[in-house]
């Protein structure tokens, strides 16, 4: 991204989209109080989340018995609800979710597929789903401290032992596969990338017109196989995203915030949510709308507005998809592909 003089002024900026991960999925319900359980609990905590400035929310779902839910009944039905409940939101399901066949019927139909391509039958349909590129370590205790965990199941010797040998897989038959469901089901890709490498990876799918829609991402800064926290890596992967892309800032615990106001001033979005912190600033508990309330005051203090519903959908695009390659590295602000024998830098003819 370029950002010329003018850039830090608020005035020049686009609206902040702010999104929440209220559900936090890697949490048991004893590990906060903030985590809802029930489907009505988990549809007021987005009402919640949305009437704090929250516009995108990150979907998980959990079973009465408070463990994730894995059936695909369950994500349509909370879909169908939070559609009702919070109609002006972006909806965002986490693309880590695997689908467990509930019957006969769908243990045959699945049997040679990949469950988590299913995201690509939700209905009714999510806005977006989650999709890390290339297969990569998410050792999220990589970051944590014994404050972070002290007091919930973390502190589990076992459970951090599966966290710190957890993988994201997405090798590229997989996700190139999952990118053409999700697009031909209407659905949103919305990349998660922990580093430069995924970036390029994701350009040259775009590139080889694999990929033709709006480039909207996070930059996940999480660590244990991610970018870490230094700002000068966050400046540089900003640096090198296209002019035309959405970028969000994304990492975890008392680093949210710190982190989350840089964004703030370069004009860049944000997320929040109990996912990603249990905490705030200051070392207490902040629940995922106390965290959006702090996001809405920061950016009120920088003048800096925050963007309603419609505003997030337009940023977001949703439901754009451009007809070439060519079309869609002009919408992203991308140089256009090498003509044959074309030397030098290839640059865009304004017409």
């Amino acid at each position: 991204m370029h950002f010329p003089d003018d850039s830090l002024l608020p005035e020049n900026q686009e609206k902040l989209v702010i999104q929440v991960a209220p559900y936090g999925p890697q949490w048991i319900p004893g590990d906060s109080d903030d985590i809802p359980v029930t489907m009505d609990e988990q549809i007021q905590k987005a009402v919640d989340c949305y009437n704090a400035g929250a516009t995108v929310l990150h979907v998980h779902v959990r079973e009465a018995d408070g463990k994730g839910s894995k059936r695909l009944s369950m994500f349509n039905e909370m879909l169908a609800r939070l559609r009702e409940a919070v109609p002006g939101m972006v909806l965002q399901v986490g693309g880590s979710i695997s689908f467990a066949p509930e019957d006969e019927g769908q243990a045959a139909r699945w049997m040679n597929d990949d469950t988590r391509h299913m995201l690509a039958e939700l209905d009714p349909r999510p806005d977006q789903v989650t999709v890390a590129i290339n297969t990569s370590q998410m050792n999220v205790m990589e970051l944590m401290t014994e404050a972070d965990i002290a007091g919930t199941s973390l502190t589990s010797p076992a459970l951090q032992a599966a966290y710190r040998d957890m993988i994201v897989p997405s090798n590229p038959s997989w996700h190139e596969e999952h990118i053409r469901r999700l697009v031909a089901s209407g659905i949103q890709p919305h990349f998660m990338l922990g580093h430069i490498a995924s970036l390029e990876t994701v350009q040259r799918l775009i590139r080889r017109g694999i990929y033709t829609g709006p480039l909207i991402l996070n930059y996940v800064a999480i660590g244990g196989g991610a970018a870490g926290l230094h700002p000068a890596d966050m400046l540089e992967f900003a640096r090198r995203t296209p002019d035309g892309a959405v970028l969000t800032l994304e990492t975890l615990n008392r680093n949210v915030v710190p982190m989350n106001t840089m964004a703030i001033a370069l004009g860049l979005h944000v997320r929040v949510g109990i996912e990603d912190t249990l905490f705030g600033p200051d070392g207490e508990r902040a629940t995922s709308v106390q965290q959006i309330e702090k996001m809405v005051r920061i950016a009120r203090e920088l003048n800096r507005d925050i963007a309603t519903g419609e505003d997030a959908h337009r940023i977001y695009q949703i439901g754009t998809q451009w007809k070439s390659t060519d079309d869609t590295l002009k919408a992203l602000g991308m140089a256009p592909n090498r003509a044959p024998a074309q030397r030098g830098v290839p640059v865009r003819k304004v017409a």
